[in-house]
């Protein structure tokens, strides 16, 4: 290669890493922002990235598209390593045209998805634009439906994880809302469909862009997102956290991870961890983080449905999903919002070969006329789809309360739970003792001359016969009884014995869940 040739490739490649420019780098700097190339620097294992269709440059020549002086798009694409496992990746660069997307700018996007999808890696969406390019017109829609489309073909065959890192709106939101995981910085990004300034001009509210859009709202009030972030540092590092509790594609298990902790350490402080009173609250994470290999859990939605817990963990090295109810808030009753929260995090598990593992203390479904109108129903019926659907290893294990339709929907034997345990503590029951009471033995209540006695001796005879886990594994719907201490090696056993579980389901085209 003649030296004036590699010169010009070598400007020509400097040009292209520099983006909109120094400036605008700086700009983004500025903010709490890295920029698009920074931020796959910090994802990859350093000096793996490879970066794919550099030179890759719009088409547009209208409205002064033709005249801007940048060197490719406004999208960094190409595949590295994450901890020595090949990942895809693209980066929207908003030092180019606001990160807009364009004709070329999708196609790129595209391309990566598709060899991502080819060898069966996953797929990571660095979001930082401002939407559509608005001079390519019908062009840039068109290469949103073509990443939508994507989005939707390639769900439950590799993992697709996007983070959004700056203020994305429109379009620009929909593509993550599709992907399986979804991350966001607090303060420095925001999605929304339309900004403050449309909403106030077409319905008059006020509201500024953190409170419609920002990092918070969608972890806490919209359940739009997954995971949030201090920095983007932060936010890339848990990237590639989650990324090692996946497997590659659905083909495939997660990669195991050796643990010092013994599979047969027994936890004595769990014996005398449920309050003898029914009605007081404990934190079910003082029950999980002692059984899994050394406590390390990355909650899923941890600010969203907070009466359900979900998350990653390992146990004996293997990734494992946790689904439990969190008596710590509302008694940890099933509400709506719980039932998405559920059935999102188990149907994800499913899809990727990850086992489940479910504490159930349950109270039941959360009443009200808010609740009904806002469709309970339909959502609480969505955890029972889910967990029916999903053909992965499923342990259940009932701590307390399991009472009603919620006892059933908390992965019962019912729904295919393959292994049920139970401590000594568990309530299996339709309902709470005194409920039941009053119901069943109403009329002797009434008739009896000292009312409060008699009901007090027939409670107590009830609670001893039916406020306990004996009668459901007298019908086989508790496989054991356990004591606390043990959990971690019967959890362990019962995974290690289903390793090679396999169920098939009805053949169809697919099921129609209650969305």
């Amino acid at each position: 290669m003649s030296l004036d040739k590699r010169t010009l490739l070598l400007n020509k490649k400097k040009k292209i890493a520099l983006g909109g420019g120094e400036a605008r780098i700086k700009k983004q700097h500025a903010s709490g922002k890295m920029s698009a190339r920074e931020r796959l620097l910090h994802l990859f294992d350093q000096g793996t990235f490879i970066e794919l269709d550099a030179f890759v440059k719009n088409r547009c020549t209208r409205f002064g598209m033709d005249k801007l002086d940048f060197e490719g798009e406004s999208v960094v694409t190409g595949y590295g390593q994450i901890e020595g496992r090949v990942v895809f990746a693209f980066s929207q660069d908003f030092t180019i045209t606001g990160g807009a997307l364009g004709e070329m700018h999708a196609r790129k996007i595209v391309k990566a998805m598709d060899g991502a999808a080819k060898v069966g890696a996953p797929i990571v969406g660095l979001n930082d634009s401002g939407g559509a390019r608005i001079q390519e017109a019908v062009d840039a829609l068109s290469g949103y439906g073509d990443i939508f489309y994507r989005n939707a073909i390639y769900s439950g065959v590799i993992p697709q994880i996007s983070a959004v890192m700056g203020p994305c709106a429109g379009g620009a939101v929909y593509s993550p809302a599709l992907t399986d995981f979804i991350f966001m910085v607090d303060k420095t990004s925001q999605m929304f469909i339309t900004g403050p300034q449309v909403i106030k001009t077409v319905t008059g509210e006020i509201v500024s862009a953190e409170e419609l859009g920002g990092a918070m709202t969608h972890n806490s009030v919209s359940g739009n997102v997954h995971f949030m972030a201090d920095s983007e540092q932060q936010c890339l590092a848990d990237i590639r956290k989650l990324i090692q509790y996946l497997p590659s594609n659905s083909m495939e298990k997660s990669p195991v991870k050796a643990s010092g902790n013994d599979i047969n350490r027994q936890i004595e402080e769990l014996d005398d961890l449920i309050p003898e009173n029914p009605n007081k609250p404990y934190n079910i994470l003082d029950v999980i983080h002692p059984i899994i290999d050394d406590g390390e859990f990355m909650q899923y939605q941890p600010y969203f449905a907070t009466n359900l817990i979900t998350g990653f963990a390992r146990i004996n090295g293997k990734s494992i999903g946790i689904i439990a109810n969190q008596p710590n808030v509302m008694a940890g009753c099933l509400d709506m919002n719980a039932g998405d929260k559920a059935s999102r995090f188990i149907r994800t598990c499913d899809a990727f070969n990850i086992p489940l593992l479910t504490f159930v203390d349950v109270p039941g479904f959360l009443p009200g006329t808010t609740q009904e109108y806002g469709g309970i129903i339909r959502h609480g019926a969505k955890i029972l789809y889910a967990y029916s659907e999903a053909t992965v290893p499923k342990v259940t294990l009932i701590t307390r309360k399991a009472y009603g339709g919620a006892y059933v929907a908390m992965c019962s034997k019912s729904l295919g739970a393959d292994m049920v345990f139970a401590w000594p503590s568990a309530e299996v029951a339709v309902m709470g003792s005194e409920g039941a009471v009053n119901i069943i033995f109403k009329n002797d209540i009434a008739q009896a001359e000292d009312k409060v006695a008699t009901k007090q001796k027939i409670l107590e005879e009830y609670s001893a016969e039916f406020a306990t886990p004996y009668k459901a594994a007298e019908r086989g719907f508790v496989d054991d009884v356990i004591e606390p201490r043990t959990s971690r090696q019967r959890i362990i056993d019962a995974f290690n014995m289903l390793e090679g579980k396999r169920e098939k389901r009805p053949a169809k085209k697919h099921g129609n869940i209650p969305l």
